[in-house]
């Protein structure tokens, strides 16, 4: 249905526009769909073109309101089929259609996406912009009087003008054409209307923001059972959903993009709960046709997942972990890292290794200033491996790196001091720690990563850590065997494909800079429901991530009043996720970030 409701819109809104289309050998095909009638029907068949393109995609979702509506166009569509057309074949492929969703009307039970009232002016302004657009196209197509070609500026007042429903400059060669003209642009500017008056006036729901009792829980559960994953803290993070199971004893955090309902890293809490919250997960996705999928989870949760739910998985890379008892610097595999500490160290770099809460309230400012200036981006990024925020009094027991050197007179950023790194770390069990954010100064020495990883696996065991999560390396187990001698030529011909996407995705460096410390790799895959959704789930994943942005840049100081964006405490703002560099600081392979 959803198919064959774009396929009549696009039949729709062509014949309305092109006379050639709607005269010509098409004609008979077209005017037997929904809104191709005669010709005063053609000028309204643009409205119920748009109106059926807008429709087909939430009908191939099975939504409950998108049903309503076309079972509510379908007898006026025949109704207009016999009126003005007096065809008999266009009144019964209307009413057939019509009969195929009062039959298959189970399937359409999925309710509407959560939405805000922020909406309605995303919906005026993307609507306007096509209407001022094909209304340009429709006053080109139609040919001019006698008094000559209009003029550009002169089209342009036209369709402003008929947008408001006023007769505009432009006059064509009949009064039939300046009719339907004139009734096409009203159609497309009371649509305009219609639809933002609907998204304005509907009730309001708010977008993904974790609430305080919700967050209240999580922690609690975290608190006894976060040794297990070492991404759960990251569930914390404030624009994220979460649903429980019936027993509260299990949580899943998600958000949806694009359709897609997206959960990051394990469930939160007891194992054995794990199925009911995953079950409520599912259930959620179901009510509202959005396509489940997670991003990061571990082997267990992928099992589990899979065994709950019947979906399938893929790796998609390793996390490294380093076991601090067992880390040194000392043997031949550490001799480059080791070198490198040892240069920075003479350079007059000093490291401090401290709780978030032992920092001073200055001294948190800074670290936030800094990774807000030394960010690659314009965006925060990040979604399942990152906070996104510094220095909240809940987030005490964090752990901050931070490399410190006196600025020469007239650098960059005087108002750091003599800050020049940091890295941040959440809480991962009692006993771990997970990399969070990582970021330096652009102007200070190559190898400062270096240092203050090595200074946090030196300074663990005195804050009772005995294990560290490292940066997330994508596809490292392709990396590291399509380089290996008898590597066949798919393996050889995905890892170029790999390292060429590197240039924009730090995969490979990643992977390199993750094998400098020996790490413990442990994989981490993606669930979702069919390989034919992979581009779609591939596409929500880079919008959380933050590597693509549809909504438009705003300033800051609107932002804050914007839905999920609201701080619940003094210091909210800053930084959460370890941008990528940018081209030009590619060149450094030392400045590296948690990118999943």
């Amino acid at each position: 249905m959803g198919t064959g409701a774009a396929v009549i819109g696009l039949l729709d809104v062509v014949g309305a526009v092109f006379p050639a289309f709607r005269n010509g050998r098409m004609h008979h095909m077209a005017a037997v769909f929904p809104g191709t009638v005669s010709s005063l029907a053609a000028a309204t068949s643009v409205v119920t073109g748009i109106l059926l393109l807008m429709l087909a995609h939430a009908l191939k979702r099975g939504k409950q309101r998108a049903w309503w509506a076309t079972v509510v166009l379908l007898p006026v569509g025949a109704a207009t089929q016999i009126v003005y057309r007096h065809s008999i074949f266009g009144v019964i492929v209307s009413l057939g259609l019509l009969a195929l969703l009062l039959v298959h009307r189970d399937q359409f039970t999925a309710l509407g996406d959560p939405r805000t009232r922020w909406r309605a002016a995303a919906n005026f302004v993307g609507l306007s912009a096509f209407a001022f657009a094909l209304g340009l196209v429709i006053t080109s197509a139609h040919p001019a009087s006698e008094r000559g070609t209009p003029s550009f500026l002169d089209r342009c007042q036209h369709v402003l003008y008929g947008l408001f429903g006023v007769v505009g400059p432009v006059q064509y060669t009949s009064d039939r054409v300046n009719d339907m003209v004139a009734y096409s642009l009203g159609g497309l500017g009371l649509l305009i209307a219609c639809s933002t008056g609907y998204l304005l006036l509907r009730p309001a729901r708010p977008v993904a923001e974790l609430s305080e009792a919700e967050e209240e829980r999580l922690r609690a559960l975290l608190a006894r059972h976060g040794r297990r994953d070492s991404l759960g803290h990251f569930a914390l993070r404030r624009d994220k959903s979460v649903v429980f199971s019936t027993s509260g004893k299990a949580a899943v955090c998600y958000r949806v993009l694009s359709g897609v309902m997206l959960a990051g890293g394990d469930p939160i809490g007891d194992v054995e709960a794990w199925p009911g919250a995953i079950e409520q997960f599912m259930d959620l996705a179901r009510a509202h046709a959005w396509l489940p999928a997670v991003v990061g989870c571990s082997e267990t949760g992928g099992e589990v997942w899979t065994r709950e739910t019947g979906l399938d998985a893929l790796e998609l890379g390793d996390e490294a972990i380093v076991r601090t008892a067992d880390f040194t610097l000392e043997g031949r595999a550490m001799r480059n890292v080791r070198q490198m500490v040892k240069r920075i160290e003479r350079s007059g770099y000093e490291t401090r290794v401290r709780r978030v809460r032992e920092l001073t309230e200055n001294e948190r400012q800074a670290v936030r200033l800094a990774a807000d200036a030394w960010r690659g981006t314009d965006t925060e990024r990040g979604f399942s491996m990152a906070l996104g925020r510094f220095g909240e009094e809940a987030d005490g027991d964090c752990v901050v790196v931070t490399a410190h050197k006196e600025r020469e007179p007239g650098a960059p950023h005087p108002e750091l001091g003599d800050l020049r790194a940091v890295l941040h770390f959440v809480p991962w069990g009692e006993d771990g720690m997970s990399l969070e954010l990582m970021r330096r100064d652009r102007a200070a020495d190559p190898g400062l990563n270096e240092l203050l990883i090595v200074a946090a696996l030196r300074g663990a065991p005195e804050l009772g850590v005995a294990r560290v999560s490292l940066n997330f390396a994508m596809f490292r187990s392709a990396l590291a065997r399509g380089e290996r001698i008898g590597a066949g030529p798919v393996l050889r011909t995905w890892r170029g494909l790999l390292v060429f996407l590197s240039r924009w995705f730090q995969i490979e460096s990643l992977y390199k800079f993750n094998a400098k410390f020996q790490p413990e790799w442990v994989p981490r895959f993606l669930v979702f429901p069919n390989s034919r959704d992979l581009p779609r789930i591939g596409f929500a994943i880079m919008q959380a991530e933050g590597f693509v942005t549809l909504s438009l840049p705003l300033p800051a100081a609107v932002q804050r009043f914007l839905p999920g964006r609201a701080s619940r405490a003094p210091h909210r703002q800053g930084a959460g996720y370890a941008a990528a560099p940018t081209p030009a600081e590619e060149e450094d392979p030392h400045e590296e970030s948690r990118v999943a």
